[in-house]
């Protein structure tokens, strides 16, 4: 009788590709399958030429979730002769730091190839951390590229940020989603093309409108409704509106209760109540509530302005 392998071990051999999510599997492997950020890589930007040169200055990539940080990241790796080391700050320390650095110089002695150390979610890092990066930046023993939702003038400690560049990426737009999510439904090595998906035309529709530019809600969203979703006669799975109905449940709002969109949202309630607007006084109280803000800091904050207008009128019942 064979010796087996224990459970345990089989599943550490299964392919870290089979197991990942959709908008995992699907990220882009080069800038002709990257969509979006046109101000960015678009040939003859600054940040293509200098990618294209295999010239890269550390940056920081800055941008709400979804719009591709990580995958520009990746195709950067792709495309740049240097070594790639990535690292998420979730679960990394400075030990991970120490060993990558040390690689990083041993590789540059032994053959003149540098070091590209990518760092995912670097506001997570605290000043100590980010103290211990800093002299391998300055002297260009790695090549730092770090992604951040958070306003990097507030998360990044003011030495590391002067020795970077900061790189805004924006929101997605829904002409750019959809050719994404179309491409993991034809996709058969990535994407869902073994599934046979059809998504119906009203589906895509509100499956682009309501991920609202992030491109990894789409993603989760559509996977989620074709695995939920049973083969027909002839094998192919109908996702209708209803599923992606289900899937979303509701739209993602880009919000946080302490960032930069606490206090733009804000801002743009008091603007809309100065400006004697109720139409967008409403919008932004709406997005406020539905995102999960106190209506006591709205109420606080309201109460606080020095003009009385039509809309502050309009708004009063509210509360």
């Amino acid at each position: 009788m064979g010796l087996e392998m224990p459970l345990f071990d089989l599943q550490q051999q299964a392919s870290p590709v089979d197991t990942a999510p959709l908008a995992a599997r699907m990220r882009p492997r080069s800038f002709a399958e990257f969509v979006g950020q046109e101000h960015l890589v678009a040939q003859g930007r600054v940040l293509r030429k200098c990618i294209d040169a295999d010239q890269l200055p550390s940056m920081i990539l800055w941008g709400p979730p979804g719009s591709g940080k990580t995958s520009l990241a990746y195709v950067i790796a792709q495309s740049a002769k240097s070594h790639f080391s990535p690292l998420s700050a979730v679960n990394a320390g400075v030990s991970d730091l120490r060993q990558i650095t040390n690689e990083a110089k041993q590789r540059l002695t032994l053959s003149r190839q540098r070091t590209i150390l990518f760092i995912d979610e670097i506001h997570r890092f605290n000043k100590s951390q980010q103290d211990a990066i800093l002299p391998f930046v300055e002297n260009g023993t790695v090549i730092l590229i770090g992604a951040t939702t958070e306003n990097p003038s507030f998360e990044v400690i003011a030495p590391l940020l002067s020795r970077c560049r900061v790189f805004q990426l924006k929101l997605l737009t829904n002409e750019q989603i959809r050719p994404i999510v179309e491409r993991a439904i034809t996709d058969e090595e990535r994407g869902l093309g073994e599934l046979k998906v059809t998504l119906e035309k009203p589906a895509l529709n509100h499956l682009v409108v309501m991920s609202n530019g992030d491109a990894r809600i789409a993603l989760n969203a559509l996977e989620m409704a074709a695995f939920a979703t049973l083969p027909d006669g002839d094998g192919r799975r109908r996702i209708t509106l209803a599923s992606i109905e289900e899937a979303l449940q509701h739209r993602a709002l880009l919000y946080d209760k302490s960032g930069d969109q606490h206090y733009e949202i804000i801002s743009a309630l008091h603007k809309s109540l100065r400006g004697s607007d109720p139409d967008a006084g409403l919008y932004w109280l709406g997005r406020m509530i539905e995102a999960g803000e106190d209506p006591l800091y709205v109420a606080r904050v309201w109460c606080a302005l020095p003009v009385r207008t039509s809309a502050w009128l309009t708004l009063r019942p509210w509360y």
